[in-house]
């Protein structure tokens, strides 16, 4: 089992909208990833870190992010619960890819890290 305490030490140096930033991009990795059949193992690890990103950050978020945050750490339990399946199925691996993507850019919103463009 991987030791996450550096991980969890380094991660929690930055400030909040730079943790969702990195949570954000690592949503955008699972997302990329997901289009290579050999990279399965890389895109369940990407998974298991992004729980833990939630884990160490919706505690500080305003309640209604958190609310979010969580929900999307229970689909990610919930994925690699499922995981060796969902690999498996191209049209599953593709809604992950697609989920994935709409997270990252809501948790990116919620970051604040990118204004905002208006329509």
């Amino acid at each position: 089992m991987k030791d996450w305490t550096p991980i969890r030490e380094r991660y929690l140096r930055d400030s909040l909208p730079v943790r969702l930033g990195g949570l954000a991009a690592n949503l955008s990795r699972i997302n990329s990833f997901a289009a290579h059949e050999a990279s399965c193992e890389v895109v369940e690890s990407l998974i298991a870190e992004s729980k833990f990103f939630i884990e160490w950050t919706a505690r500080e978020a305003q309640i209604d992010a958190a609310a979010e945050l969580v929900d999307m750490q229970v689909q990610l339990a919930r994925w690699q619960r499922n995981w060796a399946g969902i690999w498996a199925d191209p049209a599953r691996r593709n809604d992950v890819a697609k989920q994935s993507s709409a997270w990252s850019k809501r948790v990116l919103d919620l970051s604040g890290l990118v204004p905002a463009i208006e329509s």
